[in-house]
């Protein structure tokens, strides 16, 4: 549908990380808890789409020149600027409202998003390197919003952690516009034209092992381990090594990183991965949990 691909519903997945808080402190099966960061989790996806659309609005004519977001509605002319436009309003005020009744705190959160990701859209994105740091800034924010609904504490390896991996994923996207620019001769991104492959390979080179290195550190951290009650957190390193290095595969042997959400979407090997992670850290994380669920003592 038109209208589900203008707010690019398909992208609201990366709104998932407000439960990350909630997930990482053992208390997803907390059902109040979970209805109110799913609450939180649709207002900043109506906020998000805002963003999205505002952002199209902008690059309407730059986008006509893309070859796969030429196909966007707003650049094809599916849908004409006014509706757009109208669309943009009417999301950002019903996510505004909906955060208000959540949290005050959460609103705050939510309105420095949009206030980061506005300057992004208006010109912000055209700075290299800032223009990462901005979109990295936005999954930080997602993280912080679900721990400040959740009432739980974020965990400093933990914000460490979500905000290199979307340094990451944010460089690997650009490691794909370089590859369109050599093809097209054409600069999709103003910022593009200050990076090349070898400043974006060794740059997923370096966070890679320092993402590893710091799960590591996590899942041993002594306030986790004991606020977790667990020791065996280690052994769900085993899938972010193997998640990691294929998502490196499909940007540097594939040359298909230009969307994270459609990588994620479509290849089955880091679908595995990721579930055999969740899984795990589930697992490990909430056996208390399970036992007592099922009457079973352990």
């Amino acid at each position: 549908m038109k209208y589900l691909r203008l707010v690019r519903a398909h992208q609201w997945i990366k709104n998932s990380f407000l439960f990350f808080p909630l997930f990482f402190a053992g208390d997803l099966l907390n059902i109040p808890q979970l209805l109110s960061v799913g609450y939180g989790f649709l207002a900043f996806s109506l906020v998000a789409s805002s963003i999205y659309i505002l952002n199209d609005y902008n690059d309407i004519e730059a986008d006509r020149q893309h070859p796969t977001k030429s196909k966007r509605p707003l650049a094809s002319g599916e849908i004409s600027k006014t509706t757009g436009l109208a669309i943009m309003v009417v999301t950002l005020a019903g996510g505004f409202f909906l955060a208000y009744s959540i949290d005050i705190r959460f609103l705050y959160v939510t309105l420095i998003y949009y206030v980061l990701n506005l300057g992004y859209s208006l010109g912000l994105k055209h700075i290299s390197i800032l223009d990462i740091l901005i979109v990295a800034s936005g999954f930080l924010l997602r993280t912080v919003a679900g721990g400040v609904i959740a009432q739980v504490r974020i965990s400093e390896w933990l914000m460490l952690m979500v905000f290199l991996l979307a340094v990451f994923l944010a460089l690997a996207k650009r490691r794909d516009d370089i590859l369109l620019a050599q093809e097209s001769g054409k600069v999709m991104r103003k910022a593009s034209a200050k990076y090349n492959m070898e400043f974006v390979n060794g740059g997923l080179t370096m966070l890679m092992s320092v993402i590893l290195v710091s799960y590591i550190m996590y899942t041993i951290s002594d306030e986790v381990t004991s606020r977790l009650k667990t020791h065996y957190l280690y052994a769900t390193a085993i899938f972010v090594i193997a998640g990691l290095m294929r998502y490196m595969q499909i940007t540097v042997v594939e040359n298909k990183s230009g969307s994270p959400t459609k990588v994620l979407y479509t290849d089955r090997f880091l679908q595995i991965t990721l579930l055999g992670w969740i899984a795990s850290f589930f697992s490990i994380i909430y056996r208390h949990n399970l036992m007592s669920l099922f009457g079973l003592s352990l």
